[in-house]
Formats: C-alpha cells, sequence, structure tokens
C-alpha cells in the first residue's frame, strides 16, 4: 500500500487564503514539480485535473464546446493545467463577473501561453501568484530562528545558531526545493533535479510555444547559463561559450531559447535596483542570471554534492543563488522583491530586498567566514553612497552566509547563517 505524502505546509498558503478573500479567482503559476497542485488543493472544494488520461479528451471536447460545464464544483474550484485549454481563461472570467464572489476559482499553469490566446487579461478579476521550490525554512532545513519580517520591522538584536554544515548546504543545492524530493532518500532525491533537466531539454522548452528546439543546443544554453549562474553575463557571453563547443546560435534564435525557458518558469533572472545615489556614478542595469532553483544549474553541470565541494569558487555562486531563491520567498510574503546593486566602480550588493512601502536592506551572500569583513565594509560603503533623504535609511545591512552563528556586528552588520532565516 502506498502511503500519501505529508503535506508540508508553504509559506505562500497564506497569501493564496488571502487572494481568495479579495478576488473572484487566482491563478498559481510556477515551474514544473514545484507544489502548484497540491499547495491550491489544499486550499479547494473541487477539482479538475486537465492532465488527467482518462478524461483529458472528454475535457478538451467540452472546453470546445461548452466549457461552462468544466466550472461547476464546489468552491473554491481547482482548475489543474488549466493552459491545456486556453478558453478557459475567458470562462472562468466571464463566470466571476457573473457570480459577483469572491473565492471562486483557482487555476494553476507550469507555462505562459501564447500570446492573444487569451480575449481578456483577467484584469480585476483573476489575481496572480508565482510559486517557487521549496525554501529551506519549508523543507524544514533552516530553523527559522530569524525571521525577515521582523528584521525589517527593526528587531536586529539577534543571536541563533545554524545546525547545517557546508555538507548539508551543498546537498540541498543539488536537491533542490522540489517537494517530491524533500524526503527521498539522498540519492533518489538527487536524481529528481536530473530527470527535471532531461524533460526541459526534450519536452517542455519545444511543447511551450510549438517550436522545435534542437536538444543538444538547449543543453549547451543551460550549461552556459549554469556556467554564468548568479552573474551578468550578456548574450554575447552565452553565445560565445556555446560556440566554443561548435555549436553556434543567432542572437534571434538565442531570444527564442531564452523566452521559452522564461514561460515555463526555468530562469528567472534578478533585476537591477536603481536608486537615488549622491554621487554621479553610473549604475549598472543589467540583471543577473539565475535559474529558479540551482538544483538546475548541477543537474545539467552534472555535477554533485561531492563535486562542488571540491570547487569552492562554483560553490560560491551556487550558494549565491540558492540565498536568492530562499530571499525571493522570504520578502514576497512580505510584499518585497529582490534586486542586485552594481556600479560602475564595483561597489555592489548581492541582494536588495524592496518593499512596497519603500523600504529596504542590503544583502552580501558569503559562503566562507573570511569573506564577511570585506563584504561589511561593502555594504557600509552602499550605505553612505545612497541618498537616504529620498530613499530613507535600510532597515539593515545584512552578510548571509553558510556559517554557523547569527550575531550582530559593532558596526551594525548583521551576519546571519542561511540556516537560521525564515519570512
Amino acid at each position: 500500500m502506498i502511503q500519501e505524502k505529508k503535506y508540508l505546509p508553504r509559506i505562500c498558503d497564506a497569501t493564496l487564503r488571502k487572494q481568495l478573500a479579495s478576488s473572484g479567482a487566482i491563478l498559481v503559476k510556477g515551474c514544473k514539480w514545484c507544489g502548484k497542485t497540491m499547495t491550491s488543493s489544499q486550499a479547494s472544494n473541487s477539482i479538475l485535473y486537465m492532465q488527467d488520461p482518462d478524461k483529458t479528451i472528454s475535457y478538451m471536447n467540452l472546453a470546445d464546446t461548452k466549457p461552462s460545464l468544466l466550472l461547476q464544483g464546489e468552491t473554491p474550484r481547482l482548475i489543474d493545467e488549466w493552459q491545456m485549454a486556453p478558453v478557459l481563461w475567458d470562462a472562468v472570467r466571464f463566470e466571476v463577473d457573473r457570480r459577483q464572489k469572491v473565492g471562486q476559482f483557482i487555476l494553476t499553469g507550469s507555462s505562459v501561453p501564447k500570446d492573444g490566446i487569451t480575449a481578456h487579461t483577467g484584469t480585476g478579476r483573476i489575481a496572480q501568484m508565482l510559486m517557487r521550490p521549496m525554501s529551506l525554512f519549508e523543507s524544514k532545513e533552516s530553523n527559522g530562528a530569524i525571521s525577515l519580517k521582523s528584521l525589517l520591522e527593526g528587531n536586529v538584536e539577534i543571536s541563533a545558531t545554524s545546525s547545517l554544515h557546508i555538507e548539508d548546504i551543498a546537498y540541498s543545492i543539488c536537491r533542490g526545493g522540489w517537494p517530491a524530493s524533500i524526503t527521498l532518500p539522498q540519492e533518489d532525491a538527487l536524481e529528481a533535479s536530473i530527470n527535471y533537466v532531461e524533460a526541459i531539454i526534450n519536452e517542455d522548452i519545444s511543447r511551450v510555444d510549438g517550436i522545435d528546439k534542437n536538444p543538444d543546443r538547449v543543453r549547451l544554453l543551460l550549461r552556459s547559463l549554469a556556467r554564468n549562474i548568479a552573474t551578468m553575463a550578456t548574450n554575447k557571453t552565452i553565445m560565445d561559450d556555446m560556440q566554443t563547443n561548435d555549436i553556434s546560435m543567432t542572437p534571434p534564435t538565442l531570444d527564442i531559447y531564452i523566452n521559452a525557458l522564461r514561460r515555463i518558469f526555468v530562469i528567472e533572472d534578478q533585476p537591477a535596483w536603481l536608486p537615488a545615489i549622491r554621487s554621479r556614478s553610473a549604475i549598472r542595469t543589467s540583471s543577473k542570471r539565475h535559474f529558479v532553483d540551482p538544483s538546475i544549474a548541477t543537474a545539467v553541470l552534472g555535477t554533485s554534492p561531492v563535486g562542488i565541494l571540491k570547487d569552492f569558487n562554483t560553490f560560491g555562486f551556487l550558494f549565491e543563488s540558492l540565498c536568492t531563491r530562499d530571499m525571493r520567498i522570504y520578502a514576497e510574503a512580505n510584499a518585497g522583491s529582490v534586486f542586485h546593486y552594481r556600479d560602475k566602480n564595483n561597489l555592489e550588493a548581492d541582494m536588495i530586498v524592496a518593499l512596497r512601502d519603500g523600504r529596504w536592506a542590503a544583502i552580501e551572500v558569503k559562503l566562507a567566514n573570511k569573506q564577511i569583513e570585506e563584504a561589511a565594509k561593502n555594504l557600509l560603503k552602499l550605505k553612505e553612497k545612497v541618498n537616504t533623504e529620498k530613499m530613507g535609511e535600510p532597515s539593515f545591512l545584512m552578510v548571509l552566509t553558510g556559517g554557523e552563528y547569527a550575531y550582530r556586528r559593532t558596526d551594525g552588520v548583521l551576519i546571519i547563517p542561511i540556516g537560521c532565516l525564515k519570512d
């Protein structure tokens, strides 16, 4: 007998409930395997699985003839992988208008349909929520002793200890935050991210827009993106990197491939922060390259926890990507977004958490403790450079580490292990 897996609560559970209380419908979007269906099913009272092999043909026929029949059921009604029948979007929008009630439908989707495939945007009727793979707090690897929300509220007198060792972090990076992998034995869990990458290469990237893509090119593109993870590598850098492997790609073709990866939520670049500053220094506006989960990078590079432990430079970039994934999840729970900062003098902050109400905080990510001193100095320089009369004082300055202890330095900079952080 197969036992049903216990649901591990997600930070976005509260966001989903809040959206259902204020909108007629909500679209839960995100990459495959990140837990959209399981999370949405916790909040629904009836479910339509569009990918049910026994019923897909019947559902598609109904969608073509009378889609409103597919919307009948107890509310909130979950329509899983709605993009298989894009007409359902307009049907939901119309039904929300007709019923004039909140909390009617939840739609989930792991890809963005082609432009123009729906008649209406859904603005004002269908709210949207982006899901990502699990953070370390959600997978119960971070003890959550320090809350981002509390830090943003000014509670910066901290003290905590992380139980995560460097080996644990290496494993977490390679396993990823895929809910189905969290409780698996290590060998099986590491295989899941490899299977995910193979599905991207051989199926998903071509299916999203109906354009066949060369699997060898896709693989080399993913490898190049992995080698340039957490950097501001340009498209030209990516193309040059691919050409060294005897496969060329023109700029228009690269755009098609990159856009397809975005539409299936595989890549999620980190935009630049553009604050008001006191000096005339030019701010670099390029985004940083990231996958939605660092395990995609390790899988396509063919490495393992042991492998990245032997390559500390690569480990550092992957660790930054892991921290970016988690901080995005924690920041969005606090109505915030995650940016990066870098100017022409190479003064940088790996992450800027910026809230809608104007509050902000600067974060440097350092895997090794010996890098903390330099990171703290950079953060203090950035604080002096930002025009705080316009931007306000930072809520905090943080060095996010792979270490053991959380504490506040005498200069006010916070040192916090990723294994202590939560939303």
